[in-house]
């Protein structure tokens, strides 16, 4: 019994091509300033990620680890997981209400209808 004709595949590239390097774009432009908390203005952002609700607040012109430092008090008063990428912090979870009066506590602005 035949199952159909067997597909050629064929993944680009000849021995003769030379090596290019991929870059990717980021959605936003990662700053080196690091500037204070009331000076932010923070935004919410919503994806489904595997059927699941991601959460993501940004964009943090902190520290590396004043950032890890504050993802970390957040995720244990939140109950959830988390994560840092890209001056981006990630939330498992719908919780927008709860992270902007956390934040707003510790001196964080957020933009006119976030």
């Amino acid at each position: 019994m035949s199952r159909g004709k067997k597909l050629d595949i064929f993944i680009g590239g000849d021995i003769d091509d030379s090596w290019a390097q991929v870059e990717s774009k980021r959605k936003t432009t990662i700053s080196n300033e690091i500037i204070e908390p009331s000076k932010h203005f923070l935004v919410f952002a919503k994806e489904k990620r595997r059927g699941k609700t991601v959460t993501l607040v940004g964009e943090f012109q902190i520290s590396r680890e004043d950032a890890n430092a504050a993802l970390k008090t957040l995720k244990k008063k939140l109950g959830c997981g988390g994560s840092y990428k890209d001056n981006w912090m990630e939330f498992q979870g719908d919780l927008k209400d709860k992270l902007r009066e956390l934040l707003l506590k510790d001196n964080f602005r957020f933009k006119h209808g976030h």
